[in-house]
């Protein structure tokens, strides 16, 4: 039988001496997508918290005084990595030096191809060890030979967009699970658990979304910025081009001129401009050429509701997006 100083304690919430509750870990994430998962495999047992507010440019944000104070006081931080968000990375070196840390992009296991090879299905798959390659030029402070906007976001070399892969996605959540676990081993089963109801979901969705893209497989488009890699490689779309050189910067009158060119000869049936961006550049691009206009997409996700579900209404929105305009 329980003693009454226990019963005591369990009814009126009171703590006894020598008794340790476990804590969940105080987890910090960097974009929505990221947040989701760290949620699924969370479950019921406590908060993640998201630094990129609604709305807000993934490559080029500012922290506001209360984030930075979450991010101080976190025992993980869960990031795609400084190639997806810069600010991060200072704000990492600057406020929570000593925090654990896990990068997703570079975590074992992880499918990274670069910008140049993520229109290549056959290519893309082995870029591997090109993209490693330029992670660590850009580390050492090389020159990284490609594009840049002006929050360093470069368009060449290791493509940071990962989480458009489903199978990284899957392979995510596992990795997830693992460091809640190692920070919070009494709930290591319940972690594990939600992983694996979650990596199912993610599969069911993949099957889906591959069906739906099926029929439009052949039919090249145009992007505003070279986002969707890992999209259009999992799932064997054409990207046919992107109408930014940068997620920052303006497309120039002559690398207009040179895109729309192109449109005829490669057959592109849609241009999808981008959420948070100006949807003029691809009006100018299409007018007069026959090319549809599509609705704009959201790679980051930072437009949707917050939460749990987010990742698959993420993926979700990106294909019916682009399934819609180019079935039209």
């Amino acid at each position: 039988m329980r003693s009454p100083l226990l019963l005591a304690a369990l009814l009126g919430g009171t703590a006894l001496p020598g008794l340790a509750l476990a804590e969940v870990p105080k987890v910090v994430t960097d974009l929505p997508a990221v947040q989701s998962l760290a949620l699924q495999v969370m479950g019921d047992l406590g908060p993640v918290d998201v630094l990129l507010e609604q709305g807000a440019n993934a490559h080029s944000y500012q922290m506001k005084p209360s984030q930075a104070r979450a991010l101080e006081r976190a025992d993980l931080v869960l990031w795609v990595g400084a190639e997806m968000t810069p600010w991060l990375d200072r704000a990492i070196t600057s406020v929570a030096p000593d925090a654990h840390v896990l990068s997703l992009l570079h975590a074992e296991g992880t499918h990274r191809q670069d910008f140049a090879a993520a229109h290549d299905h056959e290519d893309a798959h082995g870029a591997d060890e090109h993209a490693a390659d330029a992670h660590n030029h850009a580390a050492e402070g090389a020159d990284t030979h490609g594009d840049e906007d002006e929050d360093g976001h470069v368009h060449a070399g290791l493509d940071p967009h990962a989480w458009l892969d489903p199978a990284n996605a899957e392979l995510w959540l596992g990795l997830i699970a693992d460091e809640f676990s190692r920070l919070d081993p009494e709930h290591a089963a319940t972690y594990a658990a939600n992983a694996e109801a979650a990596k199912a979901k993610i599969a069911a969705l993949d099957a889906t979304l591959t069906a739906e893209l099926a029929p439009v497989k052949d039919r090249p488009f145009v992007v505003f910025h070279a986002a969707y890699g890992y999209f259009a490689d999992h799932y064997g779309l054409k990207v046919a081009g992107a109408i930014a050189l940068g997620d920052a910067t303006d497309p120039g009158a002559a690398h207009l001129a040179e895109l729309r060119a192109e449109l005829t000869a490669d057959g592109v049936v849609c241009a999808f401009p981008e959420a948070q961006h100006d949807t003029r550049p691809a009006e100018r691009l299409i007018e007069g050429t026959g090319v549809r206009l599509g609705g704009a997409l959201d790679p980051s996700g930072s437009t949707l509701t917050y939460g749990a579900d987010l990742y698959e209404r993420l993926m979700q929105g990106l294909a019916g997006t682009i399934s819609g305009c180019l079935a039209s």
